[in-house]
C-alpha cells in the first residue's frame, strides 16, 4: 500500500511540474511561427501596399525571423499607442516599429537591440526660411502624435513653446504640414526622410538633437527570445545586411546613416 500511495504521490507531482512547465509563455526563440507589429503609414520604414508591408523595418523583421529559423511570419499593423498592449496581450511576438527605446517603456516590455540609432530631427515646409534648429520652433504649431515621445522632447525636455495640434499618425501630420494646420513635425530622422524623400515641398532641417535607439519590442520576461535577436542583429551588422538595407531604404534621401553595430540595451 505505501509503495502504491508513493507511486501515486510521483505522478501527481510530475503531472503537476508538466502543468507548470506548459503555463510558462512560449519564447519567440522557440516558435515555428511568429507576428510581428510594424508601421503602415512610414514610408522608408513600414508602410502597407494593399496586403503586404515594405521598409527598413519589415526588411530587418524578416531577417531576423529568419535567423531565428521561423520562415511562417505575419506581419500586422502596430499603432504608436497600442505598442505595448499588443505585446503584453500576446497579439504580436515582436514590434519592429521605429519603437524608441525608453525608460518608462521598458517598465511594460523587453527590448532587444537597438538594430538602429536614429536621431530627432525637424521636418517643415520647403518655403519655410524661418525654422533652422529646434529653438525656433518656439511659438510654432508642433504635430503630436498620441503614443509618440518626439513632441516631450521638445516641449519638456528642451523646454521650447510650441503649440502642440493633435495627429493621428505622422502620415497624418505630414497631411496637416503640406495643408499648413501645423508648422512641423519632428521625430527620428530615418521617419521623416521617407516622407521627405516622396515630396519636394517638405524638407528636413539637418539639425539633429536626440539618440532615438529603436529596439525590438519583446514581452516582458523572454531572456532567451531577447537575447537571441540581439545574436541576429550583430550578424545583419557584420554580414553587411545592414548596410545594404539602410542604403536600399534612405540611400536617394542624402540622409548620412550610421553602420556601425550599435550598443544593446542587454536581456533581463
Amino acid at each position: 500500500m505505501r509503495v502504491r500511495l508513493a507511486a501515486i504521490s510521483a505522478l501527481v507531482l510530475v503531472s503537476a511540474g508538466c502543468g507548470l512547465s506548459s503555463g510558462q509563455p512560449e519564447s519567440v526563440a522557440d516558435k515555428e511561427t511568429l507576428v510581428i507589429g510594424v508601421k503602415q503609414d512610414q514610408p522608408g520604414l513600414g508602410l502597407r501596399k494593399g496586403s503586404k508591408y515594405e521598409g527598413f523595418d519589415v526588411d530587418v523583421a524578416a531577417y531576423v525571423a529568419g535567423k531565428l529559423g521561423v520562415q511562417n511570419v505575419r506581419y500586422v499593423t502596430a499603432p504608436s499607442a497600442k505598442r505595448e498592449s499588443m505585446l503584453q496581450a500576446g497579439t504580436v511576438d515582436l514590434i519592429f516599429a521605429s519603437y524608441s527605446v525608453t525608460p518608462e517603456r521598458k517598465t511594460k516590455v523587453d527590448f532587444a537591440g537597438p538594430y538602429y540609432v536614429a536621431h530627432q530631427d525637424t521636418l517643415i515646409r520647403s518655403s519655410d526660411t524661418t525654422i533652422h534648429n529646434v529653438r525656433d520652433l518656439r511659438g510654432k504649431k508642433l504635430c503630436e502624435v498620441a503614443g509618440s515621445n518626439s513632441w516631450r522632447r521638445v516641449k519638456e525636455e528642451r523646454k521650447v513653446a510650441v503649440n502642440l495640434v493633435a495627429g493621428a499618425s505622422y502620415s497624418d501630420c505630414i497631411d496637416q504640414l503640406r495643408e499648413k494646420t501645423v508648422d512641423a513635425v519632428s521625430t527620428d530622422d530615418l521617419i521623416l526622410a521617407g516622407f521627405a524623400g516622396q515630396d519636394d515641398s517638405i524638407k528636413i532641417i539637418n539639425a539633429p538633437f536626440t539618440d532615438e535607439r529603436y529596439g525590438v519590442g519583446v514581452k516582458k520576461g523572454d531572456v532567451a527570445g531577447c537575447e537571441a535577436v540581439n545574436k541576429a542583429i550583430t550578424e545583419m551588422y557584420q554580414d553587411g545586411t545592414a548596410e545594404k538595407l539602410l542604403k536600399k531604404w534612405f540611400g536617394p534621401t542624402g540622409l548620412k546613416v550610421t553602420l556601425s553595430v550599435p550598443q544593446f540595451e542587454g536581456c533581463g
